[in-house]
């Protein structure tokens, strides 16, 4: 869930030199003071007679992980090996700002210093505006910190705007206020689901991470898959997908399993280009994996309005034919150029290794039950991730002694302190937006250009989705168009749900699509592939990706709503799709071979008509199917015979 601007948009970047003996002690100590603070906020605990008021507690965790992410991110690239002493200033005047504004938070409130202020908490609030602006450039990039600068100030130039552009004036000291006191920006609903909800769910992933889950994992889906044609393949898929779905992060699930599977799926035959390729895809797919996703839906579920269960619900069938389709094109690949799986000897037991991964599996269903069942969200990973630590204590392999509770406490702060430097800073563009009141506009405009019609929306909402990914993080891409697009797809009609997933499938499209593709680039070093061979290899087997947002969209019973005979029959016609789209771009089909060109395209046709949901299109897919086994049969048997006549 978190990002480093050099590689990843998402990403637990590895610790380097900068964070050693004093530096790394000191991340460490502040990191479990924040963790301690919002475990003491989310169950009222009020440890010594602490409990601020939620703005206050948003900035006293702003000024924690803003300091640990100038400690761990450095300004310049010369900088990566130790760490400056204007990076201790930065670290000292976010602290005391944020301390000084948390100590005010009540004044904040009742005395409307968002508006107006003492001229003293309004430079602090400047300062402090400065430095979250320098914190997002390190952990996210050049792009989405000017995106922050453009419409964090667009309240000052707003009223010079044109049409529908045009908005609310502010001044300047206006403007650093709204922005720093107001509860629409910095402390706005990004940093909300931070500090409540998806804190906990990182310190799961971490602690998962660290008592050995990973492992666990990739040794589960080598026990199921290892021994099948092409096995490493489906077991980089399986694994990754496991892992993705609790990290919420791509970059940092190829960095931990790509070493692994990469090298295993080139053993048995796998190009490096296509083995990377899976990875990335896999990878990239575990950020639409419920149970956690990533801190995006933790977000969606805010703006929309309704629980994370009910999101949970509504992306498990969109990534589930994600991976169905990823499991068809690898076994389709294998079968046409006759790769075979892992020799028996490299199988584990799959008892065994239920028998001895059954924690991960306890403390996972735990925390769907909490979630789904209790409706406890906030409380499930801390509960669950206890049950880790606990479990971890009795066993032999994958005990979280001393060292690796500090290990633990060190990444835990590092990957909470890249989200809190990013989205804190996307929040000045949820704010700049919301002041000035042009994102219901810009709304209501796409609306009435688009003259109604739902297919120009959405190919328009693709197309700026995709472009914004290509330089943003997901969740930034997300927030912004949340903002300005969805509410116009949900005014055209479409389900709410659906056009907000809509969105978030567009948005990171860029990890596996060139000219950015980070998670392809990602793998492909791990692989020693070509970087360009692998984005255009993923963005080819990714595909699936750009076809699912829009069957989502147009039939809501894909993301589970509507009655079950609904879901149901949307579900095998989209399995049908899947198969048939992989085995077209693949070109081969089971109990054919090898498909001709002429072929290849008539499937790929059937699997385009299964995608439309309509009685006719399903009709007619199954027509073309059948013509194709009886076609192939027919020619089976005529070589039959005319081998029995020589």
């Amino acid at each position: 869930m978190a990002s480093n601007p050099a590689n990843s948009s998402e990403n637990d970047a590895p610790v380097t030199l900068r964070l050693a003996g004093s530096a790394a002690v000191f991340v460490i100590v502040l990191g479990s003071i924040g963790l301690l603070m919002t475990i003491n906020q989310t169950f009222a605990l009020r440890l010594f007679g602490f409990q601020p008021l939620g703005s206050a507690f948003l900035y006293y965790l702003i000024g924690i992980f803003l300091a640990i992410a100038f400690l761990r991110y450095p300004a310049r690239k010369k900088d990566q090996d130790h760490i400056p002493w204007y990076d201790w200033g930065m670290v000292a005047c976010v602290l005391a700002a944020s301390v000084y504004l948390g100590m005010n938070g009540l004044r904040i409130i009742e005395r409307g210093w968002d508006y107006y202020a003492p001229i003293q908490a309004t430079v602090i609030a400047g300062v402090l505006l400065v430095l979250v602006l320098e914190a997002l450039r390190r952990c996210a990039g050049l792009i989405v910190f000017f995106v922050a600068i453009f419409f964090g100030s667009y309240p000052l130039f707003a009223n010079y705007m044109p049409g529908f552009l045009w908005g609310n004036e502010y001044s300047f000291g206006e403007t650093v206020r709204a922005h720093v006191m107001g509860v629409e920006s910095i402390i706005g609903i990004p940093m909300q689901v931070v500090a409540n909800l998806v804190i906990g769910f990182i310190v799961f992933g971490s602690t998962l991470t660290a008592t050995g889950g990973g492992e666990f994992f990739m040794k589960f889906a080598t026990a199921l898959m290892g021994r099948r044609r092409g096995g490493p393949a489906k077991v980089a898929v399986l694994s990754s997908g496991f892992m993705g779905s609790l990290s919420g992060s791509a970059i940092s699930n190829i960095l931990s399993t790509g070493p692994i599977t990469i090298p295993t799926m080139k053993r048995v035959g796998y190009p490096a280009h296509y083995a990377a390729s899976v990875e990335a895809c896999a990878s990239t797919g575990g950020t639409l994996m419920p149970p956690v996703m990533g801190a995006v839906a933790f977000i969606m579920a805010s703006f929309l309005g309704v629980s994370y269960a009910e999101i949970m619900v509504a992306a498990f069938l969109p990534a589930l034919l994600f991976y169905i389709v990823l499991i068809f094109q690898v076994d389709v690949y294998a079968a046409r150029n006759g790769l075979k799986g892992l020799d028996s000897s490299e199988i584990p037991s799959l008892l065994q290794t239920l028998k001895e991964g059954w924690p991960y599996l306890f403390s996972l269903a735990a925390l769907i039950y909490m979630m789904l069942i209790m409706r406890i969200e906030a409380y499930a990973p801390y509960f669950a991730s206890a049950v880790l630590i606990l479990v971890s204590l009795f066993k032999k392999h994958g005990r979280l002694g001393f060292k690796g509770a500090l290990s633990l406490l060190k990444d835990l702060s590092i990957s909470v302190s890249n989200l809190v430097a990013i989205l804190a800073g996307i929040g000045l563009v949820v704010g700049g937006l919301s002041y000035t009141g042009v994102a219901g506009a810009f709304s209501r405009e796409l609306l009435l250009h688009a003259g109604g019609s739902i297919p120009l929306m959405l190919i328009a909402g693709a197309a700026t989705s995709f472009v914004l990914g290509l330089g943003m993080t997901v969740s930034a891409v997300y927030i912004f168009l949340s903002i300005l697009l969805a509410p116009a797809l949900i005014a055209a009609g479409l389900n709410p749900l659906a056009s907000h997933l809509f969105i978030l499938y567009w948005g990171m499209m860029s990890f596996i699509t060139p000219p950015v593709a980070l998670a392809a680039i990602t793998a492909a070093n791990v692989a020693g592939a070509s970087a360009t061979k692998t984005s255009f290899y993923a963005m080819r087997m990714g595909a699936v990706l750009f076809v699912l947002p829009f069957l989502f969209v147009i039939n809501p019973s894909l993301i589970l709503q509507g009655d079950w005979e609904g879901i149901l029959q949307s579900a095998v016609t989209a399995i049908l799709a899947m198969w048939l789209l992989a085995s077209g771009f693949e070109g081969y089909l089971y109990r054919v071979g090898r498909l001709k060109a002429w072929v290849r395209l008539a499937v790929l046709a059937a699997g385009s008509l299964f995608i439309y949901p309509e009685l006719y299109t399903d009709i007619l897919g199954i027509s073309i199917i059948i013509a194709i086994y009886v076609l192939a049969m027919l020619k089976g048997r005529q070589r039959n015979s005319e081998r029995v006549k020589q």
